[in-house]
């Protein structure tokens, strides 16, 4: 299972990515993400760049709630240079900005809902709509598992899995390793954590995020 780790709270970007990442960049991580709101162009693009400085595939997660939103968090990504885009429904116009550029694009399944993001839609519809981007040539889906509000996550999990070849990636409100284990078997390629990690709730008894991030990595192995 790979970590991406999202330096981000409350679906926003911490105001203090680029000191954040200089704290942790010693701890191994493999892989890092943002999001495109809470933070200037600039300083994303100086995040990225220090990432992939580091060997880190770099992910940006599109959570805007209108199309046209949608389709410019898409093309920041790409004018950043990310490894994945992840997020966004709008699956034929972002794999358009996305082509020739190497930038691999992971869209929502299921019906993504407000900001921060909820998921509906049961697990025939993630299925159907994961098929649907394979079909299309997308790397693969971002799923909203521990973000459901009409199925069990793991039921999720697994349709997703059904119908993707692809990198599968659970994102959202994952703070247990128990969640990490279970989305792993579910047959979760990848999880993102980030408020869990920032709040200290992965594991309330450790204080630094340098803690908090090692001991997720642990639970990936």
């Amino acid at each position: 299972m790979d970590f991406i780790f999202m330096l981000t709270r409350n679906d926003e970007t911490v105001e203090d990515c680029l000191e954040t990442w200089g704290l942790i960049e010693s701890v191994g991580l493999r892989h890092a993400g943002f999001k495109d709101v809470g933070v200037s162009i600039a300083t994303l693009r100086e995040l990225n760049r220090r990432m992939q400085s580091c060997g880190v595939t770099t992910y940006l997660e599109v959570v805007s709630t209108t199309t046209e939103d949608c389709l410019r968090s898409a093309a920041i990504g790409v004018e950043l240079g990310v490894d994945r885009l992840m997020g966004g429904t709008q699956v034929e116009a972002i794999l358009a900005l996305t082509a020739g550029t190497g930038v691999d694009y992971l869209p929502f399944p299921g019906v993504p809902i407000g900001h921060p993001t909820v998921l509906g839609g049961s697990p025939e519809t993630i299925e159907q709509h994961c098929k649907g981007f394979d079909a299309a040539g997308c790397a693969g889906a971002d799923l909203l598992a521990y973000r459901a509000i009409d199925a069990d996550p793991l039921d999720l999990v697994r349709a997703a899995r059904r119908g993707t070849q692809g990198y599968l990636v659970a994102a959202g409100s994952v703070a247990s390793a128990a969640q990490i284990h279970a989305l792993g078997a579910a047959g979760a390629d990848a999880f993102t954590i980030g408020s869990a990690v920032f709040d200290g709730s992965y594991n309330r008894r450790k204080g630094a995020i340098t803690a908090q991030l090692r001991e997720i990595l642990e639970a990936c192995e």
